[in-house]
């Protein structure tokens, strides 16, 4: 996945309109160009998902117009797809695709499963692109595809590879390794497998027009070990701290804030992340059954409320004191998000301005066993007693480290980098039931406080860990600080490499002079990093 270059869509020749043929419904429909990225078809809307889904159905609908037979395959892949053909169809099969691709050039890649390197993708207008495909075991056939502003080529990986099974007896034998069996049945009829079963980036709760139920044979419909079948939850906090009605509760609050951190206006200005954020997790963490947004008496004016898949809760829906209310402290409302409603026992929290890089799979944060991920900072806890030069969260840390060596006598050093956070809530409920006091407090504090705890972003993963529930992990992640003189720099590296799992674009020391120049920066990266909408903005 890349950016498509404005060159390479515009300085050849214009673009031309293409439609569906009558016996291709699948193939892409939308614009073509050619350049550097040729033969790219622009498709409002799209998605990784979206993209990996279109292509199987263009390929497939070339097979079913030509006669041929096929089952979908548990590959290795979570990206692209796999059909198996028999043997004994190969000259049919190959005369489809021929036909397809003559009518709507894309590309394609003789797969040799013994080679070191994969081959690299060739546009179907290029003869050499046919050279090996007549004796191929495997081929990939793809469309590549872009949105709108062509920000993000999706191309050759979300295709669709047709594999060549040949037939020993009475079974039909794989010509390379997948996720289920070397062979089924010769004789077996299709079933339908849940759309889980073809990629990890899939789950039960993805829309089933991105991610149908596949034809496929009953050999391939076991559970594997390495299956992530339980919900996963994302829960946001957001604020918008322009909002009047919240200035003025803010404003007449009882509490002072005892760090200039803590009472920054900067931790509380909305840069409409949350939007983005969100769509992050519609294009590249599609598996997430549900989306809280815990807010206080605030609605983003984008959001859609009567789409299933997200909600809104208020504090007063979670908090169990409400004497602790309003708060203007994010480790209090922290320490109650395990309180919501409905939410699954392993879930994610995004502070809004964490994003999904690219596609990440749910096994990044949790093991099939149900096991959490934290994610260590390379920084460590200063050493002493909590001291009142301490910064919010070198003290809550500090608190942190105190309670949990009482308890398990285990001294924790580090921090978590920023990175979203897995989540049990299992744990947390627990951690709030062994140390009450410190619990309530938190929650109790209006503004941060030196009394703290950091609930989800240290406290719950190392409890978790502590009693055997969570282990370390790692990510390829960025904390971009936005009060940096080369942010236009930082922002254009992130955007053209595209290679981080998550990042984090954190602000806490902005002034206001700094946020108009910041903002216009932002809002260029953010529309050209996420430019699909999600399902839930109006």
């Amino acid at each position: 996945m890349t950016t498509v270059s404005e060159s390479a869509v515009h300085h050849v020749a214009p673009r031309i309109s293409v439609g569906p043929a009558q016996h291709t419904p699948a193939v892409p429909t939308g614009s073509a160009a050619s350049g550097e990225h040729s033969d790219v078809y622009v498709e409002p809307g799209v998605t990784p998902l979206s993209a990996r889904e279109a292509n199987r159905r263009a390929l497939t609908s070339l097979l079913d117009a030509a006669g041929v037979g096929h089952f979908a395959v548990r590959g290795t892949s979570d990206h692209g797809t796999v059909v198996a053909v028999a043997e004994h169809d190969r000259e049919k099969a190959l005369g489809a695709v021929f036909r397809g691709l003559g009518q709507y050039p894309g590309h394609l890649s003789v797969v040799d499963p013994d080679a070191l390197r994969p081959a690299k993708p060739v546009s179907s207008r290029d003869p050499k692109a046919w050279r090996d495909v007549s004796g191929a075991r495997v081929l990939n056939v793809s469309w590549y595809r872009t949105d709108q502003g062509r920000h993000l080529l999706l191309g050759h990986e979300y295709g669709c590879a047709i594999e060549f099974w040949q037939q020993r007896g009475t079974y039909l034998v794989a010509p390379r390794a997948n996720r289920a069996t070397w062979a089924v049945a010769a004789d077996g009829a299709n079933v339908l497998g849940a759309a889980r079963l073809f990629s990890r980036f899939v789950s039960d709760w993805t829309d089933p027009n991105l991610a149908p139920p596949l034809p496929t044979r009953p050999e391939f419909l076991v559970n594997c070990a390495d299956d992530i079948a339980f919900p996963i939850d994302a829960v946001y906090t957001w604020v918008d701290g322009n909002d009047p009605a919240w200035q003025r509760r803010k404003a007449t609050a009882k509490g002072e804030a005892y760090h200039a951190e803590s009472a920054s206006d900067a931790r509380f200005i909305s840069r409409d992340e949350l939007r983005y954020s969100v769509r992050s997790l519609h294009l590249f963490a599609p598996w997430i059954r549900n989306i809280y947004i815990v807010t206080d008496d605030q609605v983003p004016d984008w959001l859609r409320e009567d789409l299933p898949g997200l909600r809104t809760a208020d504090h007063r829906e979670i908090f169990r004191n409400p004497a602790d209310l309003p708060t203007f402290n994010s480790h209090s409302i922290e320490s109650q998000l395990h309180h919501i409603e409905g939410i699954a026992e392993h879930f994610l929290y995004f502070n809004d301005d964490m994003f999904m890089g690219r596609p990440v799979a749910p096994h990044a944060f949790f093991t099939p066993t149900g096991v959490a991920r934290y994610f260590p900072s390379r920084n460590r806890i200063p050493q002493g007693p909590v001291a009142p030069t301490d910064t919010p969260v070198d003290a809550a840390c500090k608190n942190n480290r105190a309670l949990l060596r009482e308890r398990f006598g285990r001294v924790i050093t580090q921090p978590m980098e920023h990175i979203p956070y897995a989540l049990l809530k299992s744990a947390m409920d627990e951690a709030e039931r062994d140390f009450p006091e410190a619990w309530a407090r938190t929650s109790a504090s209006r503004f941060r406080a030196i009394t703290d705890l950091s609930p989800t972003s240290s406290f719950a993963l190392y409890y978790a860990a502590l009693t055997g529930r969570a282990q370390p992990g790692s990510m390829p992640f960025t904390y971009l600080q936005l009060a940096v003189p080369d942010l236009a720099d930082r922002l254009q590296r992130l955007l053209d490499g595209r290679n981080q799992d998550s990042f984090c674009l954190n602000d806490a020391f902005s002034t206001p002079e700094d946020i108009e120049a910041q903002q216009e920066l932002l809002d260029g990266f953010l529309t050209a990093y996420f430019p699909t909408p999600s399902p839930y903005e109006r």
